[in-house]
C-alpha cells in the first residue's frame, strides 16, 4: 500500500505442488509502511497453452514503490503489448503524481504542506480515492484514518529513520491532537477538500495502490479485454478466466515471519482482493510486541492476537481500505462490524495452539477449500 519511492521489492519464485500439479507463486516482501499482503499468485507458469492455443500477453513494472504485473488471456491479434503497457504505465504515473507523498510536487503533497484551511480543487482520481476513505472511515468509526500518518513516524515505523523507542504519553497525546478523519472535508461540485487544522496531512498508501488496480481494469474492460489479472504489490483485481478456462485463482498465505505457506486458495470471478498483516513490522521490547498498525484513536500500536484480514471485495480500491480497518478493530469487533456490513473477510489469529481462522458468511463464496 505504500507509495514510497523505494527500491521495488523482490518477487520471489517458490514451488507449491497443488493436487499433483506444480504451480509457480510470486510473493512481493514485507512492505514498510501497512504491513505484508498476503496475497500470492497461482501462476501461469506451469500451464502449457491457454484456451484457444495462444499465450497469455503478461508484462510487468514498477510503480508507488512496488511492482505491477498484468496479465491477459487470449488476447485479440490487435492488442499490442507495447502499446498496453504504455497506457498502463501513463495510468499508474498519473495516480502517482496525484496520490505520492514522496514526490514533493504531487497533488497529495502540495495540499499536505499548504498552510491553508481553505477548500483546494483536486482532481477526480485524489477525489475519488478520498470519498472512498472517508466512507470506510465513517463505516469504522475511525479505525481507518489517513491522517494517521504522524502517528506512524512518532513509533519510528514512517519514512524516516526507524527506531524502537517506546513514544511518551505527552507525546503521543500531542500527536493525536493534530490528527483526525473528521477534520478532512471533501466538496463533490467542483471537486475540493480543505482540512480544519493547516498541519493536518494525508497519507493514502492504505488505499491508493488499490484505486491503481481498478483504473488498469477499467482500462482494460475499456479495450474489451475481458480475461485479465492485474496486481500492485499484492493487491489483486481479477476478470473471467485463466489460460486453463477456469476463474482465477489466488493464495492466502500463512501469516508467518519467516517461512511462505499457503493457507488458503480462493477463486475470483470479477472482484478485488487485499489483505492486510502485522506480522513482519514490528519491534519488541522486554517481551512485548509492538505492531505498526496503529489504533488511531489510541495512538498505540494494536493488541490484539489478529494477525492477517483478506478481503474480498467488488473494487480493489474498497478491499485495501477495509483490510486495514478491519486488522486495526481486531478479531471481535473487526469480525462484528464485517458480518453486518456484509464484507466477505477472512481473519487469521495466532495464539500458543497455532493459527485459528474465522470468515463472514459472505467469504464463504470465493473459498476453494
Amino acid at each position: 500500500m505504500s507509495l514510497q519511492s523505494l527500491t521495488a521489492p523482490s518477487r520471489t519464485p517458490f514451488v507449491y505442488t497443488w493436487h499433483g500439479m506444480t504451480d509457480y507463486f510470486f510473493s512481493t516482501q514485507p512492505r514498510i509502511r501497512t504491513g505484508f499482503l498476503a496475497i500470492v499468485l497461482l501462476g501461469c507458469a506451469s500451464c502449457s497453452s491457454s484456451v484457444q492455443g495462444t499465450s497469455p500477453l503478461q508484462f510487468s513494472g514498477q510503480t508507488m514503490g512496488t511492482t505491477y504485473a498484468v496479465t491477459i488471456v487470449e488476447p485479440s491479434s490487435s492488442i499490442s503489448i507495447e502499446t498496453t503497457q504504455s497506457h498502463v504505465d501513463h495510468i499508474l504515473a498519473r495516480i502517482n503524481s496525484s496520490m505520492s507523498t514522496y514526490q514533493p510536487d504531487s497533488e497529495l503533497s502540495r495540499f499536505n504542506h499548504a498552510g491553508t484551511t481553505n477548500w483546494v480543487p483536486i482532481s477526480l482520481d485524489l477525489y475519488s480515492v478520498i470519498k472512498e476513505a472517508l466512507r470506510v472511515s465513517h463505516m469504522t468509526s475511525g479505525a481507518f484514518d489517513v491522517s494517521v500518518g504522524p502517528i506512524v513516524d512518532l513509533w519510528g515505523f514512517g519514512p524516516g529513520l526507524r527506531h524502537n523507542t517506546i513514544p511518551s504519553d505527552e507525546a503521543i497525546r500531542m500527536r493525536l491532537d493534530s490528527i483526525g478523519y473528521t477534520h478532512l472535508h471533501l466538496q463533490d461540485s467542483p471537486p475540493a477538500i480543505r482540512k480544519d487544522y493547516p498541519t493536518l496531512s494525508v497519507d493514502l498508501s492504505a488505499i491508493a495502490k488499490g484505486y491503481g488496480v481498478d483504473q488498469v481494469a477499467e482500462y482494460l474492460e475499456s479495450r474489451q479485454i475481458m480475461n485479465y489479472l492485474v496486481e500492485i504489490g499484492g493487491e489483486l483485481r481479477a476478470n473471467g478466466h485463466n489460460d486453463q478456462g477456469i476463474p482465477w485463482k489466488v493464495a492466502v498465505e500463512q501469516p508467518t515471519p519467516i517461512t511462505q505457506a499457503i493457507h488458503r486458495v480462493l477463486h475470483l470471478e470479477g472482484q478485488g482482493i487485499a489483505t492486510s498483516g502485522d506480522y513482519r513490522n514490528f519491534f519488541e521490547r522486554e517481551g512485548i510486541r509492538f505492531s505498526h498498525t496503529m489504533n488511531p484513536k489510541t495512538g498505540k500500536p494494536v493488541t490484539h492476537n489478529l494477525s492477517s484480514v483478506t478481503v474480498v471485495a467488488e473494487t480493489t480500491m474498497k478491499a485495501d481500505a477495509l483490510a486495514t480497518a478491519l486488522l486495526v478493530l481486531g478479531p471481535k469487533e473487526g469480525l462484528a462490524l464485517a458480518q453486518r456490513e456484509h464484507v466477505a473477510s477472512l481473519f487469521l489469529t495466532m495464539d500458543a495452539d497455532g493459527f485459528h481462522e474465522q470468515a463472514t458468511t459472505d467469504f464463504a463464496q470465493y473459498s476453494d477449500l
